[in-house]
């Protein structure tokens, strides 16, 4: 079942369960509508009790406002946490004609004036768009209207923001603006409320999309405890934020996170291992810290002696003689500078996005844009505009300037669809035409533009099964995937010991940092990592942490790392290899057959002894198999 599918289900089950409680309430279709007014006195009293949400709403719908629905006959309002009008902006001609129901001190609640955007979207506390004949009472048909309600820095609902016309609103455009506009306010009033006194993080799934509207925010003080944070927070994290601790939240300690640069753009990785990109703004009090520059490095930085003059991977880089990856490198070196586009598929944490960018900058276009869409974090009806981009005033919520979209940034560089399976139907209707044509449409323009980009997909899913379940185009498929690329889980590389090693020494502050007990590799060969690289990674900068400059041991790794091994090691003492193991690959590491040879002899522009060294094997075993393989 597609999501707008899912939607519209979700979406009559709201109109009926509104329904029902009107009938409740004793009101009829054809009740009298009987609209409460509060008094001058009581409407003053409100406004003042309200001036923060007020002050907050006027300075964050005015610029879209403005700009955009003066010539929509349609209207912005702001009402209480009770269903009162604060305040409304919007088309005289239409305000006018229905002054009675639309001016500050009228009440929209559900059970006095039936299904309605405002009443409703307090009840149920969702985001709802009531149509004409959804509204319980005949009298309210006359309108469309969608609402969402606001929350404030103690996560109560404090208000809603609806925007209502007697025109038809559609779905995608003015659902997705009321979403932004109580988000903005949301925001704005966290911001308002704790940048003096505490710290604040701003994060997202992509670093495109820090400053966005839809940003997640947590405020949290010097300790770490967190103090308040949005629903796009807990959303992101999948975790209750009420009295939890940052540390709870992220692999990195408070003090770490702290001493990060004002400003700093620094990926992090959530408990649940997902990378997230976030700014921290430190508050306008802060106390003095002694720093610890170190944390203040950036990873490439703190690379051990041999990586620190690399300011970025290339495809070589990552060649650590896995056969799969060596193949997988060979054929995208190939075709990085051709007009073939790569779909990069793998499970979570497997480093797909570690490999695009790798590509990006082996390429010829590496000096230009590398541009990320994460195609499952964009709210769906934002997804066309975040894409494409749009003109000025092309629909309710777009900026009064315009907005040039991700594919034109990606012009003459790379653009990369992470999570592409998880693209809505309808825009992958548009991206098809992108490729077909090469131009973009933006929304609300009459004019297209040429784009020249790089194009790398990625995705966890099969879209194969995907195409035959019609939830992915079968003619965008065979767009994206013209070469495939499986990157093997870490469980299944034949390189884990070279690879562990080499992220050892890149995650290294000091020579000593990369030091590793023979029984401590051996374990880490043989765990299972069902998080894959993202998994390893995490135990590493955690063992490095607790070594305090000792060769990691068993004793340094966190619990649930044994915990993974199926009930092979539960303590440290358990865990001693034996002497056949010590110095070799562990057992179950698989002998490279003629076929994974030539790929890795390929890769390293058919040198042998690198051949040879890459998968722990002699010279005379890569010539005899080369021979084999028809090589003279």
């Amino acid at each position: 079942m597609s999501e707008k599918s899912q939607w519209y289900i979700e979406h009559e089950a709201l109109i009926k369960s509104s329904w029902q409680r009107c009938r409740e309430s004793g009101l009829t279709h054809h009740s009298e509508p009987n609209v409460e007014h509060k008094s001058a006195g009581d409407l003053s009293c409100l406004l003042e009790q309200h001036h923060q949400l007020l002050e907050t709403t006027h300075h964050q719908v005015l610029p879209y406002y403005e700009n955009l629905l003066s010539n929509s006959n349609s209207q912005v309002m702001l009402a209480d946490h009770q269903g009162y009008v604060l305040k409304s902006w919007g088309e005289q001609r239409f305000k006018q004609q229905h002054q009675e129901i639309f001016s500050p001190g009228t009440g929209w609640q559900e059970p006095v004036l039936g299904t309605n955007a405002i009443g409703t979207a307090l009840k149920t506390g969702s985001v709802v768009q009531i149509h004409h004949d959804e509204h319980f009472l005949v009298a309210n048909r006359f309108m469309t209207g969608s609402a969402a309600p606001i929350y404030g820095v103690d996560r109560e609902m404090v208000g809603v923001i609806d925007i209502s016309s007697d025109t038809y609103l559609p779905e995608s455009h003015t659902l997705g603006m009321v979403k932004i506009m109580s988000q903005a306010v949301e925001n704005q009033l966290i911001i308002s409320h704790f940048n003096s006194e505490h710290f604040l993080l701003r994060f997202n799934t992509s670093p495109e999309n820090i400053d966005s509207q839809w940003s997640a925010l947590i405020v949290f003080d010097e300790t770490g405890l967190v103090i308040s944070a949005n629903r796009r927070a807990e959303l992101v994290l999948a975790t209750d934020l009420k009295l939890v601790n940052i540390n709870e939240l992220f692999e990195v300690s408070v003090n770490q996170l702290i001493n990060q640069p004002e400003s700093f753009q620094v990926p992090l990785i959530t408990r649940q291992q997902f990378r997230v990109h976030g700014v921290l703004h430190k508050p306008k009090q802060a106390k003095p810290r002694v720093l610890d520059f170190r944390t203040l490095l950036k990873p490439e930085q703190n690379k051990a002696q041999h990586f620190s003059e690399k300011q970025a991977f290339l495809l070589d880089d990552l060649n650590l003689g896995d056969p799969v990856m060596a193949k997988a490198v060979a054929q995208s070196k190939r075709i990085v500078d051709k007009e073939i586009p790569i779909l990069i598929r793998g499970e979570t944490g497997v480093g797909k996005e570690v490999f695009v960018k790798a590509l990006h900058h082996s390429s010829q276009r590496s000096k230009q844009n590398m541009v990320t869409v994460n195609c499952a974090a964009i709210p769906q009806e934002l997804v066309e505009s975040e894409l494409f981009g749009y003109e000025k005033g092309a629909f309710t919520g777009s900026s009064s300037k315009g907005y040039i979209g991700l594919i034109r940034k990606a012009d003459k560089g790379t653009l990369f669809l992470d999570e592409i399976g998880d693209m809505p139907l309808n825009v992958q209707a548009r991206l098809l035409r992108v490729l077909q044509e090469r131009r973009v449409n933006p929304l609300g323009s009459t004019e297209s533009y040429p784009v020249d980009f790089k194009l790398v997909s990625a995705t966890n899913r099969n879209l194969k099964d995907d195409v035959e379940a019609g939830s992915f185009r079968q003619d965008l498929y065979y767009r994206v995937s013209g070469l495939n690329i499986e990157l093997p889980a870490l469980r299944h590389r034949s390189d884990r010991q070279h690879l562990i090693q080499f992220l050892l020494n890149y995650y290294a502050e000091t020579p000593q940092d990369a030091l590793i007990t023979e029984r401590a590799m051996h374990s880490f060969c043989q765990h299972p990592w069902p998080g894959n690289i993202r998994q390893l990674v995490s135990v590493i900068q955690i063992a490095q942490a607790m070594s305090d400059n000792q060769a990691i041991d068993l004793q340094h790794l966190p619990d649930d790392f044994f915990a993974d091994l199926d009930g092979q090691v539960t303590n440290v003492e358990q865990f001693t290899p034996s002497s056949s193991q010590t110095n070799s690959e562990p057992e179950q590491v698989k002998q490279p057959n003629s076929d994974d040879i030539v790929a890795v002899y390929q890769s390293l522009s058919c040198n042998i002894s690198k051949t040879a060294q890459q998968l722990g094997i002699s010279r005379n075993t890569v010539y005899k198999r080369l021979r084999e393989s028809g090589y003279k």
